[in-house]
């Protein structure tokens, strides 16, 4: 009976052995989850942490990517405005340029053309007429001699026609009072007295200081004789005694009145 016990007492003692052994395992059964679990979620924080800190640099780099872009734009139209300044100088240098040069050739062709009428014209004279030096052309030169000439020759018809024509063709020449004086004279030898006057008037209203001008009014003088008209011929006279005391043709004037009285 005694073994007995001691055989209950063993069985026991290895029953409760198990029983503790099973418990055992059962929970480390139940532990190895729960680490697993904890270790995720570790991971995931440290991998949610690691995206933020990806994302936020990212984030940064962006920033600063999209700073710079914006300094690069700033500074690009800057230069832009200054190439359109640069530019806007540019074509107002090239149209002042386009002007200045127009005007030089628009000189240039002034120049080329006096040259070229220069060349035309034949080379002027000098030529001396009552006390007075002026330059002429070599025909204006010519056709007034031949005109004088024909005056000379007693031809008066056709000196006052050559001398009209003259007078005509050289307006402004240096033989203008000198060709009025002598038309005058021209018109008086072929007797057309009246029109003679008005060409001696002509003169002496243009040129009151000529040499000649004493002269004309003693030819103006004769005229109105002509005509016979005394009493203008008396005041011509009287005038010309008055306003040229010294001349030849004063004295002359002075012996008409004494016949005219």
């Amino acid at each position: 009976m005694f073994a007995r016990s001691i055989t209950d007492a063993g069985w026991l003692r290895a029953a409760v052995a198990a029983a503790l052994m099973g418990m055992g395992l059962t929970a480390q059964a139940q532990l190895f989850p729960d680490n697993e679990a904890r270790r995720a979620v570790v991971e995931l924080r440290e991998k949610t942490e690691a995206d933020r800190k990806a994302l936020t640099d990212a984030n940064i780099r962006l920033a600063e990517q999209l700073q710079q872009m914006q300094r690069s734009i700033l500074e690009m139209n800057n230069q832009i405005e200054l190439l359109r300044t640069d530019l806007a100088k540019q074509r107002g240098a090239n149209e002042q340029l386009a002007r200045d040069v127009s005007e030089l050739q628009r000189k240039q062709k002034d120049v080329v053309q006096a040259m070229e009428e220069r060349a035309r014209k034949p080379e002027q004279l000098k030529a001396s007429m009552d006390g007075r030096e002026f330059a002429v052309d070599p025909e204006e030169k010519r056709q007034f001699e031949d005109s004088i000439s024909l005056l000379r020759q007693g031809d008066y018809a056709a000196s006052s026609s050559a001398l009209v024509a003259f007078q005509r063709r050289w307006p402004s020449s240096g033989y203008t009072d000198a060709s009025r004086f002598w038309l005058g004279n021209a018109l008086y030898g072929k007797r057309d007295y009246k029109e003679s006057l008005v060409v001696f008037r002509t003169f002496l209203t243009g040129a009151p200081d000529h040499p000649r001008a004493a002269e004309a009014m003693l030819a103006s003088a004769n005229a109105q004789l002509e005509m016979k008209d005394s009493k203008a011929a008396k005041a011509t006279l009287t005038e010309l005694v008055k306003t040229h005391p010294k001349s030849e043709a004063a004295q002359a004037a002075k012996e008409r009145l004494a016949v005219l009285k």
